[in-house]
């Protein structure tokens, strides 16, 4: 069965940084599309940030230019380095990938989650 594990979250100060790391098993579609996700209390769950099956990255704009999204979807790895960190970004951050073609920011269109990791920046 498909599987993602999110790692890497944790507590910092405002400007710190934190790298997140997902690593995903199970999946059989190549080169998938993969992203970040984060979810608040009392709010719904964004799009961060994604790669396609070729590499190329998109952006919430929130993020752009503080965050990077790397990995590589064919062997279903994908970090998130995050820097320039706010207390605004405190959230619960969660891997998905797309077991479809296309890469969407919504996140009804990604159909398998990890269990999220924490992100508190202070």
């Amino acid at each position: 069965h498909v599987q993602l594990v999110e790692s890497g979250g944790g507590s910092v100060g405002a400007e710190g940084s934190l790298r997140l790391t997902c690593v995903g098993s199970g999946i059989t579609y190549r080169d998938p599309c993969m992203g970040w996700f984060r979810q608040a209390p009392g709010k719904e769950r964004e799009r961060i940030a994604t790669m396609d099956g070729y590499g190329r990255t998109d952006y919430a704009p929130s993020v752009k230019g503080r965050f990077t999204i790397t990995g590589e979807t064919a062997k279903k790895v994908l970090y998130l380095q995050m820097d320039s960190l706010k207390p605004s970004d405190t959230a619960m951050y969660f891997c998905a990938v797309r077991l479809n073609s296309g890469c969407p920011i919504l996140p009804r269109d990604f159909s398998e989650w990890g269990q999220g990791t924490q992100v508190t920046v202070s």
